[in-house]
């Protein structure tokens, strides 16, 4: 990508929906989104749409992953009085947990970014609807699995 000023680098490093949950993205990738002229200008449609991504990832987060995990966390508390239809609800209770919270997370960080006229690449694509544990993977964090492969 070349060099960068540093402003550009301190913006990259310390830009926060792509550090707290992803997705992740290379300078490269990064540079020209930033750079890009158009975004200079207030989009109050994005901010709009921004805004609503965000309060629908947060209200994912809130009132979905963090009941199930408290849920999660009585029954990791209480393993020993467990039955096995409590064990099993924990754990499909768990698997809610992280969904929601990543997909949650996700959504705040896009949501966000359109926010400031950014656009970031995709992270997470309903991956419990893969056919495949291969297809999971390239569902649950789309980035990571291109940094991985890119790498």
């Amino acid at each position: 990508m070349g060099q960068c000023n540093l402003l550009e680098y301190i913006v990259f490093v310390t830009f926060f929906p792509h550090i707290s949950s992803g997705p992740i993205i290379t300078q490269d990738q990064f540079l020209p989104v930033l750079r890009n002229k158009e975004r200079e200008q207030i989009n109050w449609e994005k901010i709009d749409r921004g805004f609503f991504l965000f309060a629908f990832g947060l209200g994912k987060k809130i009132l979905l992953a963090d009941v199930f995990g408290q849920a999660v966390d009585w029954g990791y508390g209480n393993i020993s009085g467990l039955n096995a239809v409590s064990m099993f609800l924990i754990t499909v209770f768990y698997s809610f947990q992280i969904y929601f919270d990543f997909s949650g997370y996700s959504d705040m960080a896009i949501g966000i970014s359109w926010m400031l006229n950014l656009d970031l690449p995709v992270n997470f694509d309903s991956p419990y609807q893969a056919c495949s544990v291969t297809e999971f993977w390239k569902r649950w964090h789309i980035s990571l699995t291109r940094f991985l492969t890119k790498i």
